[in-house]
C-alpha cells in the first residue's frame, strides 16, 4: 500500500475531528456524525477519502439489538510522522510504530563543528548530523510505540472498569495536550459546556483533575500522591 497523503488528511478540520473520536475506540457512522457539526453526507465523504488513503479501515458489525448491521471505522495505520519546514528545508518520515522496542540512544553533536573553512566539510557535518537525527527519529519511534500501547491498556482498563466512553474521550485528551479549556472540549466532544464541567468532575473521582478558570488538566502532584499512598480531599478549588 502507498503512502497515505498525511498532509492531505490533516489539512481538514472535520477529518481531525474525526480521527481525534476514533482514536479513543472504534465508531460507527451515527455517532461520528453527531459529533461533528456538518452534514452526514460530508462525514461519509470525509471517512471515504481517509479509507480510500488507506488511514481508515471499516467493517459492518451487528449491534445489541434487533437491527441492521452497523457500520463501524477503525484507524488502519500505526505511524509517527516528522517534518521540518524552512526556508532551507523540507522534508518528513513516515515511522512505523509497530513491534519498536526501546532501546539506549546517545546523541553527541560536540564532534561536530559549528563553522567550516570548505565546502566539503560543510557536506561532512551535514551527513554527520543527519546520522544524528537518525538516531533521534529511532528514539521518537521506541518512545511513541510505548505510549501507543500504553494508552491502549488505558483505554481497556478505564471502559472495563468504569465504564463511561465520555469520562474515557477527557481523559484522552487530556494526556495527549497537557491541559484544555472547557470551551475547547465542548467543541472537540460536540457537548454543552456545563455538560463537560459535569463529566471532568465525575472522572477527577478516578484521576485527579485540576478545574479552575475554565482550564482542565490532570494534577500530577495529587496523582503522585495517590500513587505514594497519600489520600487528598478531591475537591478542587476554583472549580467553573
Amino acid at each position: 500500500m502507498t503512502e497515505p497523503d498525511i498532509f492531505y488528511i490533516l489539512g481538514n478540520k472535520v477529518r481531525r475531528d474525526l480521527l481525534s473520536h476514533l482514536t479513543c475506540t472504534e465508531c460507527y457512522f451515527s455517532f461520528l456524525s453527531s459529533k461533528v457539526s456538518v452534514s452526514s453526507t460530508a462525514v461519509a465523504k470525509h471517512l471515504k477519502i481517509m479509507e480510500r488513503e488507506g488511514i481508515l479501515k471499516s467493517y459492518e458489525r451487528e449491534g445489541p439489538f434487533i437491527g441492521p448491521a452497523r457500520k463501524y471505522y477503525d484507524i488502519a495505520i500505526s505511524k509517527t510522522y516528522v517534518t521540518t519546514v524552512t526556508p532551507n528545508l523540507f522534508w518528513y518520515r513516515g515511522l512505523d510504530l509497530e513491534g519498536v522496542p526501546l532501546e539506549k540512544v546517545r546523541i553527541d553533536l560536540s564532534r561536530i563543528p559549528l563553522e567550516h573553512d570548505s565546502l566539503l566539510e560543510m557536506v561532512s557535518s551535514f551527513l554527520e548530523l543527519s546520522s544524528e537525527l537518525e538516531k533521534v527519529l529511532h528514539a521518537l519511534q521506541s518512545i511513541e510505540s510505548r505510549r501507543d500501547r500504553l494508552m491502549k491498556e488505558i483505554k481497556e482498563r478505564y471502559l472495563n472498569e468504569i465504564g463511561d466512553m465520555t469520562q474515557l474521550a477527557i481523559l484522552h485528551y487530556l494526556l495527549l495536550t497537557g491541559e484544555a479549556t472547557v470551551e475547547e472540549l465542548s467543541d472537540r466532544l460536540n457537548l454543552k459546556e456545563r455538560e463537560v464541567l459535569v463529566k471532568a468532575q465525575e472522572l477527577d473521582r478516578f484521576v485527579p483533575l485540576t478545574i479552575k478558570d475554565g482550564i482542565i488538566k490532570i494534577d500530577e502532584d495529587k496523582l503522585k500522591q495517590k500513587l505514594g499512598g497519600v489520600e487528598y480531599a478531591g475537591e478542587n478549588k476554583g472549580r467553573g
